[in-house]
């Protein structure tokens, strides 16, 4: 009897421990589940943050043409504008030197306003020309001379000594004093090409440098011209009218921007800007932007250029 009644004790004590069992087991979902559910404290991943990759600084050297030299250090003044890690500098000698800083290394870019001449070809057979523009070649007096048009002929005659008054074309009695540029000037290539022209030999008629007062530019020129009323010389159309000066018309033809832009004014020449080789790089796309793009286009034909 004792050891049924500890059977039945046996069994009772299993039957409570297993509804304790249960009862925890049933109330762990609960508990957990009551429990607020929170998102983890890891802060989210950024990517990081590059800087800015800055330019690289750009220089080009341009010499040459005093012509050339201020329309080139304008369109240069604009594009560093636009680029500011550009730096170009426009030295403005003349077109001879600026053929041989081109040819030897120390410019990166020529500048004549003419053709390369044969001897130039022969010494620098790599050297390209590029056409910036067209201008015209003004012969400029003081503006209060009476004088304001001479024919082509005339212009000869002055420049060789054959007319030395200006009585003789139509002005007040008094000698005429000439300016000229100097040897290497481009300007004074193609005046002398234009206006001299060649002998009954076939020879190129030059200046006579000893017959004139000689100016290393175009500024010097107009200048010159401004404080003479006796003078006469020679000048890029261009840069003219920034002067108080006159220019003449030419065999009834004004010497004007509308007259040349017209093909009426003959007497141009080129601008061309000159590299070893086709321009490349980075002289290549300022040359490029310089010859197509629309801010230049303005700006030369507001100053009176043609543009190819």
């Amino acid at each position: 009897m004792k050891k049924v009644s500890l059977l039945i004790a046996a069994v009772m004590m299993l039957v409570a421990f297993a509804g304790c069992g249960q009862a925890v087991s049933s109330a762990s979902p609960s508990a957990q589940s009551s429990a607020p559910t929170e998102a983890p404290t890891q802060a989210p991943t950024e990517a990081p943050t590059q800087a800015p990759t800055e330019a690289q600084p750009v220089l080009i050297k341009a010499a040459g043409s005093t012509s050339v030299g201020p329309v080139l250090e304008a369109l240069a003044e604009e594009y560093t504008k636009q680029n500011p890690n550009w730096t170009i500098n426009v030295e403005q000698i003349d077109s001879g030197a600026g053929v041989t800083a081109c040819g030897d290394g120390t410019a990166d870019i020529g500048m004549a306003s003419r053709n390369l001449k044969d001897e130039e070809k022969q010494k620098y057979p790599d050297m390209q020309t590029t056409l910036l523009c067209t201008d015209g070649v003004a012969v400029v007096v003081h503006a209060d001379n009476k004088v304001k048009e001479l024919t082509a002929e005339q212009v000869k005659k002055i420049f060789t000594g054959e007319i030395t008054d200006w009585s003789q074309v139509g002005g007040d009695k008094g000698k005429i004093t000439l300016y000229s540029r100097e040897a290497t000037s481009g300007t004074r290539e193609a005046f002398q090409n234009l206006f001299l022209g060649k002998d009954d030999k076939g020879e190129k008629i030059e200046i006579d440098d000893k017959m004139c007062v000689i100016q290393e530019s175009n500024g010097a020129m107009g200048t010159a011209i401004e404080g003479d009323k006796t003078g006469i010389g020679y000048m890029s159309l261009g840069i003219a009218p920034s002067y108080k000066v006159t220019a003449l018309t030419i065999d009834g033809v004004e010497a004007t921007v509308e007259k040349l832009v017209a093909g009426e004014y003959k007497y141009s020449r080129p601008f061309n800007l000159l590299t070893m080789g086709a321009p490349a790089g980075d002289v290549k796309t300022f040359i490029d932007w310089c010859t197509t793009s629309a801010d230049a286009k303005k700006y030369m034909e507001e100053k009176g250029y043609v543009m190819p």
